[in-house]
């Protein structure tokens, strides 16, 4: 598969430009003398580094010797492996065009000169560091493209990468360079079947109907089975009827795709079959721009939660091992929730909420302005913090810039934050937490909060964090709980969390999955994406 998706004349050219260039080097030895050839290239390196700082810095360190364009061996190894993976660039998502692999032919076989050779010795540098930065760490600034991604990308250091091209086996260190995480390499082998697929015309005609239910007949149950059939959800039939068989397809489709699975072919299922091939493409290829963002490692044990599916997740050894729903950050501006990664560090039973001004002030202010006794779930204190009676105070001389109070709600069942709330502290004031709001989790699109995420089944999650810690973890939460008191709870190993953000991606076993673009953000990536160079252009054998 991987050779398929080969730059049309890489074999050939694996083959040719090395010889070609090394030719070049063995006519430079018979013509020039060897301190005078020296000399010419050091100096013509040298120049061609001087606008990058980093690139300058390793050269002068490395006396301007050749990483690329010597004669020996290794730097003939250096550039095939460079070769083969700038051919294949387009298999990882990534804009071919930008390192330009024809130029770059163009220059190893039109050098004439040491002079010359020396361009070539730092175009062949940058290129492989353009490379490099984009393959491991992304083509894009996150941040840049959308506000609420609050990942700092870790770029690997230009001196460190070319050191380890130069002490290591150059394919070995080339093929690493890639995120080395299950879900990538599940996520690249879900793009190559989907080119394959959409090169061969996808998945056929589209449904035309608003629903369609068991015991239904007719041209658009017949697409419907046909389509599910491409996808690999149910097995050649002639059946022309809505049966048993296809609403069990129907509910599989709808589990992959984080639907209600009731077997019927609704408006929002019917949606999702109709979905071009080439749209779940888009969704995977910025999925493996996403899993690029993550540059440290997961962790053994992690907590993902997935913004768009919903859902937290507790992965041991990349197998779930706890899921539950969730609420998300409504889809308004400065309530969706962002993304980002920290570790969470302890809980909180019988939490106090303490407001947020900008909630005290936007929410709550008007209404007690309009009504003193309103939200009379909800306390004022003072800058000393004591508690103040609010028959003392005359709302309306405040607005969002003096109001001097701190608004808290006390432990109860009624708290806005439930009866837990689990914290990795970060300066987003982001967490996840119990809610009294349970039917909110019947709903199959949940983006209801100001930007926390709440917990279906809160003190399951609590029970599974504690387990590493507790010899009865159900015992231990519930006598804390059972004080009533607000008790902090510290986990005795930090365990990561990601909040990401993932209209595709992938199970340990079992099929792809896809989600709603539930914030537009992937939209808004994939257009980024497209400007920097990328294309859905199935690639040439």
């Amino acid at each position: 598969m991987i050779l398929a998706s080969c730059h049309p004349r890489s074999r050939d050219l694996l083959r040719i430009v090395p010889v070609m260039l090394t030719a070049a080097l063995v006519l430079f030895a018979w013509i020039m003398p060897a301190a005078a050839q020296e000399a010419a290239f050091r100096q013509a390196v040298a120049e061609a580094a001087a606008e990058d700082r980093d690139l300058a810095a390793f050269y002068q360190d490395q006396s301007y010797r050749p990483v690329w364009t010597g004669a020996g061996a290794e730097h003939l190894a250096r550039r095939q492996a460079l070769v083969q993976v700038l051919a294949r660039a387009g298999v990882h998502g990534l804009p071919a065009e930008r390192y330009d692999l024809d130029g770059l032919i163009a220059s190893m076989t039109a050098a004439r000169s040491q002079r010359d050779l020396g361009q070539v010795e730092v175009e062949l540098s940058r290129t492989y560091l353009r490379y490099a930065h984009d393959v491991q760490s992304g083509v894009l600034v996150p941040s840049k493209v959308i506000g609420d991604i609050k990942r700092e990308v870790l770029r690997q250091e230009s001196g460190a990468l070319l050191k380890e091209i130069l002490a290591k086996e150059p394919s070995r260190v080339m093929r690493n360079l890639a995120p080395q995480s299950n879900e990538y390499a599940r996520l690249l082998k879900q793009k190559l079947r989907l080119e394959q697929l959409v090169a061969e015309g996808g998945w056929g005609a589209t449904v035309s109907a608003e629903k369609l239910r068991p015991g239904d007949s007719g041209p658009a149950v017949i697409a419907l089975r046909n389509r599910l059939i491409a996808m690999g959800y149910l097995d050649r039939s002639a059946a022309q009827t809505y049966d048993m068989r296809l609403q069990q397809a129907v509910q599989a489709f709808q589990g992959d795709h984080g639907l209600e699975t009731d077997g019927i072919a609704g408006a929002t299922t019917l949606a999702a079959v109709n979905t071009p091939a080439t749209e779940r493409l888009k969704s995977v290829i910025v999925a493996m721009e996403r899993e690029r963002w993550l540059s440290e490692e997961r962790g053994q044990r992690h907590i993902l939660v997935n913004l768009t599916d919903f859902s937290a997740r507790i992965l041991d050894n990349d197998a779930v091992t706890f899921a539950t729903r969730a609420v998300i950050g409504k889809n308004d501006q400065n309530r969706r929730s962002p993304e980002f990664s920290d570790e969470m560090e302890y809980m909180v039973i019988n939490p106090t909420w303490h407001v947020p001004y900008s909630i005290a002030v936007n929410e709550y202010l008007p209404q007690m302005q309009r009504n003193p006794g309103a939200a009379s779930h909800l306390k004022l204190y003072n800058r000393n913090g004591r508690e103040v009676s609010r028959g003392a105070v005359n709302f309306g001389a405040y607005n969002a810039r003096n109001f001097p109070f701190a608004i808290k709600q006390p432990p109860s069942e009624r708290n806005a934050l439930g009866l837990v709330k689990f914290m990795f502290p970060n300066k987003y004031n982001i967490y996840l937490h119990d809610t009294p709001q349970k039917a909110l989790f019947d709903l199959e699109k949940r983006d209801f909060s100001h930007g926390c995420i709440r917990l279906h089944q809160p003190f399951d999650f609590a029970y599974a964090l504690l387990g590493r810690q507790e010899s009865d973890p159900k015992a231990f939460f519930h006598s804390v709980l059972g004080t009533g008191r607000e008790t902090y709870v510290q986990l005795e190993q930090h365990v990561p969390v990601h909040i990401i953000y993932r209209t595709a991606f992938t199970q340990a076993q079992g099929r792809p999955q896809y989600r709603g673009d539930v914030y537009g953000r992937d939209a808004r990536i994939w257009e980024a994406l497209e400007k920097a160079g990328v294309s859905l252009d199935t690639p040439r054998g």
